[in-house]
């Protein structure tokens, strides 16, 4: 069964654990595509109604946010950390991996930006034709790229990086975020 329309939940992690916090993060963006996927049907069927707006403002709000957030959690972050950690032949394929994965974020960003007028309007009452053609290109993107993130990425950074190099990690996320320590 699916979900209520339009919320979910998702698991969290704490800027103590990093690598923990960028794989909720993983879970929340999955989340929220499941929700822009399910809006196309639900427009089709209701319009836009109340479900309609509230979905599309939470989809906006969370990919204004938290995925630029978690772009930058990786690209001056953990990406840096990676490569540091690495030396010799290593390195190059770890700077494979960070290159390929920024790369992808630009053009998340890219598919992004051409979604989020509708969205916006749509979050305004407006109606606005959303077809699955406008969405799958963005949804289709994240879930490969969220899937070589948690196959290759996460389980490399939790075997390489040592506790001092995670806690500088986390509390770059931290204050990126605003969030004061926890003492």
């Amino acid at each position: 069964m699916n979900p209520p329309f339009p919320g979910h939940s998702a698991p969290s992690g704490g800027f103590e654990v990093p690598l923990e916090m960028l794989s909720a993060c993983h879970h929340r963006v999955e989340r929220q595509c499941t929700t822009l996927r399910r809006l196309v049907p639900h427009l089709a069927a209701h319009g836009v109604d109340a479900d309609a707006r509230s979905a599309a403002a939470a989809v906006l709000r969370y990919f204004e946010t938290a995925a630029p957030d978690h772009h930058a959690d990786e690209e001056n972050d953990l990406f840096p950390a990676l490569i540091e950690s690495m030396a010799g032949s290593d390195a190059v394929c770890i700077r494979e991996l960070v290159a390929a994965l920024t790369a992808d974020h630009r053009q998340l960003e890219a598919l992004w930006r051409r979604l989020r007028p509708l969205l916006q309007a749509l979050a305004a009452g407006q109606p606005q034709p959303l077809m699955a053609s406008d969405v799958d290109p963005l949804l289709s993107l994240y879930a490969q790229h969220i899937a070589r993130e948690d196959a290759e990425l996460l389980p490399l950074a939790a075997r390489l990086l040592d506790e001092p190099a995670l806690a500088t990690v986390g509390r770059a996320m931290r204050e990126r975020r605003g969030v004061a320590p926890v003492l």
